[in-house]
């Protein structure tokens, strides 16, 4: 049963009206989890190596020492990302099909995500590594299953508490919490991780508490669903209390302030624009990652970086305008809705949480004071030039999105469109190459400047930009009104 329904959504995906849409992202992302798995595998390699032969210590023993923060960081993860196919299961419910087979299936296909089985990957990589150079074999295996199931344990944990935004709240601060005792070393939380997770390999018969976790666990998930699975009550779309929000002092910018409004409004209601403010959040740590490589450290990837740390909200916002207006897009057309006023008001919201981001960013001081001036001309010419051409790339968007949907936060798919990936250039090769080539030549401040100085030429060009950009928004209209319509 399970691989008829696995071939039944295969003919739902080659049926649909979308193909060309589906099919390229789903290329896309094939091309992602090709480049994560070759990044997984190298790394069980290199960690493995450079353990053994450089730092002369047991490479289980110093992994399993690190395993706490991984199994941490893949719990968050899952639970951004991951959520069950209940949509997918809502016409097979009216069927002669048992409904604990449907369940079984639900929760089986969860472990088919690559979320799921991309840290799998490491592990079996990591124990092959081992096994070949002369380690226990039921060490290894124990170890192995072990550690493989309860990072699957987070699958169930996830569906358990998927909607449950208070506890999310409380078991991050809690994780906040236990990470900063961790890095000042008042709670000795990696030595008790290497402890637990390596009696795996000093003690295999230990994974018996992994599986009877997992099986455990398996059957609360199967329970917890089964309870709520009817149309009308689990799998239906859920519904509140409307309530009038009104944030007063907008109401006095006219048309402009509206809209602004509406889409604060729009972002603390949905679980799916919610997810752009905390992938805005996220963004803003996005500099970090000039640990990891030297690469990092080049003037034109500095600027990569500052683009998107201050420009994280505008980008996962912005190429999305109409999209999040799909369900009352063609009802809008059909009012006196100015069309100008509607894209500047998305343009006022965006560069006011970039000007936000910009302030924030100010923590990078602690890596130099060059450093956060690069990031603060980024963040300039994210509002005078990014600002404006990823409304532009907008309008090449005709994807929808429900805002009612059960998906996960970040779920929704983006189309594939030429035009909108070649307006990438100015968005982001641009001020690379001509922060790059200035500071090479005349140094860091001559390159910052030169990147204020084209955000400021965008800025105060805007309205003519906003003419062209509306102009494209109109010829792009009947179309996107058409792909709004098509449910499929």
């Amino acid at each position: 049963m399970f691989f008829k329904f696995l071939r039944l959504e295969i003919k739902s995906f080659f049926r649909g009206s979308s193909l060309g849409v589906n099919l390229a992202m789903k290329i896309l992302r094939f091309i992602g989890i090709l480049y994560f798995m070759t990044c997984l595998v190298l790394a069980a390699f290199g960690v493995f190596y450079l353990i053994e032969e450089k730092m002369q210590e047991n490479p289980v023993k110093i992994v399993s020492r690190f395993l706490i923060a991984a199994w941490a960081v893949d719990l968050i993860l899952k639970y951004i990302w991951q959520e069950l196919p209940t949509q997918n299961i809502k016409p097979f419910l009216t069927l002669n099909i048992p409904k604990k087979t449907l369940v079984n299936y639900m929760l089986s296909k969860t472990f088919l995500s690559a979320l799921s089985w991309l840290n799998s990957l490491f592990f079996f990589t990591f124990c092959g590594i081992a096994l070949f150079n002369g380690y226990s074999i039921s060490g290894i295996l124990g170890w192995l299953i072990g550690v493989s199931l309860l990072f699957y344990l987070n699958n169930f944990i996830n569906i358990l508490f998927n909607n449950k935004e208070a506890v999310a709240i409380v078991v991050a601060c809690i994780f906040a919490a236990v990470a900063g005792l961790t890095y000042y070393n008042i709670i000795p939380m990696l030595s008790y991780s290497e402890r637990f997770f390596f009696s795996f390999f000093e003690r295999p018969y230990f994974a018996v508490i992994s599986i009877v976790s997992f099986i455990g666990l398996w059957k609360i998930c199967f329970n917890h669903i089964r309870k709520v699975f009817y149309l009308d009550q689990g799998l239906e779309t859920k519904k509140t209390v409307g309530k009038t929000e009104n944030i007063a002092f907008l109401n006095k910018y006219g048309a402009i302030g509206t809209f602004i409004n509406n889409d604060i409004k729009m972002l603390r209601r949905n679980k799916i624009t919610k997810g752009i403010l905390w992938g805005s959040l996220l963004f803003l740590f996005y500099g970090l990652l000039i640990f990891s490589s030297s690469i990092y450290k080049t003037p034109a990837m500095m600027m990569f970086m500052g683009l998107f740390v201050t420009g994280g909200f505008q980008f996962l916002f912005g190429q999305r305008v109409p999209a999040f207006d799909s369900s009352y897009y063609p009802l809008m057309m059909t009012l006196n809705v100015p069309y100008k006023e509607y894209l500047k008001a998305k343009w006022w919201l965006m560069n006011i949480v970039t000007g936000a981001s910009m302030i924030l960013a100010v923590c990078y001081v602690y890596f130099g004071w060059e450093m956060y001036l690069t990031f603060f001309a980024a963040g300039i010419y994210n509002i005078g030039v990014n600002s404006q051409f990823t409304l532009w790339s907008g309008a090449f968007n005709k994807t929808q999105i429900d805002l009612n949907s059960k998906e996960k936060r970040f779920g929704q798919k983006n189309s594939f469109n030429m035009k909108a990936l070649l307006l990438l250039i100015p968005k982001m090769i641009l001020p690379m190459v001509v922060f790059g080539l200035v500071q090479k030549y005349l140094g860091i401040t001559a390159g910052v400047v030169s990147i204020a100085v084209i955000g400021l030429i965008g800025f105060l060009f805007k309205e003519k930009i906003f003419n062209i950009i509306v102009r494209h928004y109109k010829v792009e209209k009947y179309g996107t009104l058409e792909a709004f319509k098509n449910k499929d």
